[in-house]
């Protein structure tokens, strides 16, 4: 992974900077204007150590946006989402379980990328390799007869997008629980998935050993 700006080398100085992420991401999710002071407290080093490793808030951001897209990379990796011999309804139930524990990070943080004005990059970093997924598995759906065919591939996935970010919004304030199985569902009736069909290929989507679903952090 790239080093933020200013991160220094060597193996303490990789632990500590992968303590302040994980504070920092603990910290943003509640609140997204915590401060660097706060963030250094619940890290447990000096706000000085802070500017060590990442020189302002926004090579802070930054930093949790790498480690989302490497997150986001893992889960499509393990989902194996993009076969071309997967049935369509399967492959985008498993695209959305294998994603769904990294919720947090695939919308908390590009929210936050986008407040701190960072630009395109940080949130195509994130969602770039995902959209491209989405977007192959819905058009081997619309080819198959699987998926609706009112709008195209890339703006069915763009409305899918924007739809899996409001449950995980819900599921994030705690308006509402889910292991990822709910909202595979949700996104294949979408689709266009009759909803008896959507829960049976959301249920059989069953992702790689190692990767279990849940909420994410």
């Amino acid at each position: 992974m790239r080093r933020g700006p200013g991160a220094s080398s060597g193996g303490g100085g990789t632990s500590t900077r992968a303590r302040i992420l994980c504070a920092a991401e603990r910290l943003l999710v509640r609140d997204p204007d915590s401060s660097l002071a706060e963030v250094a407290a619940a890290a447990g080093v000096a706000r000085r150590t802070v500017y060590v490793h990442f020189t302002g808030r926004d090579a802070l951001v930054e930093g949790l946006v790498e480690e989302a897209a490497r997150a986001v990379r893992h889960a499509l990796a393990a989902a194996d989402a993009s076969a071309p011999g997967d049935d369509p309804a399967t492959a985008l139930g498993r695209f959305v379980r294998a994603l769904w524990p990294v919720g947090d990070r695939y919308g908390t943080l590009i929210v936050l990328a986008r407040r701190r004005g960072l630009g395109p990059d940080p949130v195509n970093a994130v969602l770039g390799p995902a959209r491209s997924t989405v977007t192959g598995i819905i058009a081997r759906g619309q080819r198959a007869g699987v998926f609706h065919t009112g709008v195209p591939a890339g703006v069915l996935g763009a409305a899918l997008e924007a739809h899996l970010l409001a449950l995980l919004g819900c599921a994030r304030s705690g308006t509402w629980e889910d292991d990822g199985t709910g909202a595979a569902v949700a996104a294949l009736m979408v689709a266009g998935v009759e909803r008896g069909a959507a829960a049976e290929a959301a249920g059989g989507a069953r992702l790689s050993a190692g990767t279990r679903p849940g909420r994410g952090r």
